[in-house]
C-alpha cells in the first residue's frame, strides 16, 4: 500500500511539472498537429485534413504562417491514427469540468503535459526493450546512464519538446521484435499495422520483418495484420466515411511539401559540382548493402535479425525519405546494440570503451546544436540530419562479425580468462 501511494504521488508530480513545462515550453507542434485534428473532427465538427489545421500548427512551430519552402505542417496520418489521440483530444472538456476558472487557458498544455509524461515512459520502456534484445545485463551504473542516455539526450529532448510521436514508434518496433522472439506472431502482426503508415522511420524495419516471416513461414503474423486492418478500418470509416479523399491529398501534398527536406537536397549542397547523382547512388547502395543483409538474417538466428533491425532503422533516414530530427530517437536502438557488443567483446576495456562511446553519443548532438546556432550555418542542421544514421550504420557493422557470431580467437580466449 505503501509503495502503491508513492507511486501515485510520484506521477502525479511528474504529471505537474509537465504540465508546467508544456505551459513554458515553446513547440509541441507534431502533437498539436494530431491533437487539433483530433479536437477538429470531434469538437469542432470540421475537416481534419484541411489547411485550418495546418495554418495554426505553423502558428505553433514557427509563430507566423510558413514561408515558402518551410514544412508546412501538414495532417498526414489516417484516420485510425488521428483516432487515437481522442482521449487527449477531449481531455480539456473534462478539465473544464473540475477547474472552469483555468481550463481554456490550460487546453493545450494539460494535454500536452500527459504526451510528454507517456513519452517519457515510452523512452524509458525503450531503453529497457533494447537492453533485453541485446541480451546484455549492464552493471548498474552503466544501467542508470543508459536510462539517462534515453531521457536527456539531444534526440530524445527534442522529440519530447516538439511532440513527435517516434518515441511510440520506436517503442513499438521494439515491441514487434520482442512479440516475434516469444512466438506471438499474432501480436507482431498487430502492432506492425499499427505503424505501417510511418515509412519514413520504420518503413524498412517493415520490410525486413515481412521478409523474415515469410521466410521463416511464420503466418500467424498476417493473421494478427489483417485482424487489425479490419477492426480499424471499419472503426475509423463507420467514424467518419469520407476520410480516405482527403487523407490521400494530404498525403500526396506533404510527400510534395517535403522534397527538399531529404538526403538528397543535403548531397546536392554539400556537392554542387558533383559528376554523379549521389543522391541516387547513395540509396540505392545502401538499399543493396541491406537487402544482402535481410537475406542473411532470414536463416540465422534471432539476434542477426535484431541487428539487421536496427541497421535498417539506421539505414531508413538515407533513402530519400523526409528527414526530422526529432525521428533520430529510434537510434536509441541501435546505439544500446553497439554498447551491448563492445561490452561483451572488449572484456578488459569495456567500461571505459562504453563509458567513451556513451559521452559521445551524448555531448556531439548538443554541440553541433550549440554551434550552429551560434554560426547560423545551414552545415550544421545537415550534420544533425546525416549524422547520426551515418554514425549507427558504422558502429553496426565495426560489431557486425560478433553478431554472426565469428570463431574466437586464442587472443579473446587470453583477454576473457584475465
Amino acid at each position: 500500500m505503501g509503495f502503491l501511494s508513492f507511486l501515485f504521488l510520484l506521477i502525479v508530480a511528474l504529471l505537474a511539472l509537465n504540465v508546467y513545462l508544456a505551459r513554458i515550453l515553446p513547440g509541441g507542434e507534431w502533437f498539436f498537429l494530431r491533437w487539433s485534428g483530433a479536437r477538429a473532427f470531434l469538437v469542432e465538427h470540421i475537416e481534419p485534413y484541411g489547411t485550418a489545421i495546418a495554418q495554426r500548427v505553423q502558428e505553433v512551430a514557427y509563430g507566423r504562417p510558413a514561408l515558402s519552402g518551410e514544412y508546412p505542417y501538414i495532417l498526414n496520418d489516417p484516420f485510425y491514427v488521428v483516432l487515437l489521440y481522442t482521449p487527449l483530444a477531449v481531455l480539456p472538456e473534462f478539465a473544464s469540468m473540475f477547474f472552469p476558472s483555468i481550463a481554456s487557458s490550460l487546453d493545450f498544455p494539460i494535454a500536452r503535459g500527459v504526451w510528454m509524461l507517456l513519452s517519457e515512459a515510452a523512452l524509458v520502456g525503450a531503453v529497457l526493450f533494447a537492453i533485453d534484445l541485446s541480451e546484455w545485463k549492464p552493471p548498474r551504473w552503466l544501467f542508470i546512464l543508459l536510462i539517462g542516455f534515453g531521457l536527456f539526450g539531444f534526440y530524445s529532448v527534442g522529440a519530447l519538446i516538439s511532440g513527435s510521436p517516434a518515441i511510440f514508434l520506436s517503442f513499438i518496433y521494439l515491441n514487434i521484435l520482442r512479440a516475434l522472439r516469444s512466438r506471438s506472431d499474432e501480436l507482431a502482426g498487430a502492432l506492425m499495422f499499427l505503424v505501417s503508415c510511418q515509412w519514413e522511420m520504420g518503413g524498412l524495419f517493415l520490410l525486413l520483418v515481412v521478409v523474415w516471416a515469410i521466410a521463416n513461414r511464420r503466418w500467424n503474423v498476417w493473421v494478427g495484420f489483417g485482424m487489425s486492418l479490419f477492426i480499424v478500418l471499419v472503426v475509423s470509416f463507420l467514424s467518419y466515411p469520407g476520410w480516405g479523399l482527403p487523407y490521400v491529398r494530404a498525403v500526396l501534398s506533404d510527400w510534395y511539401q517535403g522534397a527538399d527536406l531529404n538526403l538528397v537536397r543535403i548531397l546536392h549542397d554539400w556537392f554542387p559540382n558533383s559528376r554523379f547523382p549521389l543522391g541516387t547512388l547513395v540509396p540505392i547502395a545502401l538499399g543493396v548493402i541491406l537487402l544482402i543483409e535481410c537475406l542473411g538474417s532470414t536463416q540465422a538466428g534471432f539476434r542477426r535479425l535484431v541487428w539487421t533491425s536496427a541497421l535498417s532503422l539506421a539505414v531508413t533516414p538515407l533513402m530519400g525519405f523526409a528527414i526530422f530530427p526529432s525521428n533520430h530517437v529510434v537510434l536509441i536502438f541501435p546505439a544500446i546494440l553497439i554498447l551491448a557488443l563492445v561490452w561483451e567483446r572488449w572484456t578488459r576495456y569495456r567500461g571505459l570503451a562504453s563509458g567513451l562511446i556513451l559521452v559521445l553519443a551524448l555531448l556531439v548532438p548538443f554541440g553541433i546544436y550549440l554551434r550552429g546556432n551560434v554560426f547560423s550555418n545551414p552545415l550544421f542542421s545537415d550534420l544533425h540530419s546525416v549524422l547520426p544514421p551515418v554514425a549507427a550504420i558504422i558502429g553496426l557493422y565495426w560489431m557486425r562479425w560478433w553478431v554472426v557470431r565469428s570463431p574466437r580467437t586464442w587472443l579473446d580466449e587470453i583477454e576473457a580468462g584475465k
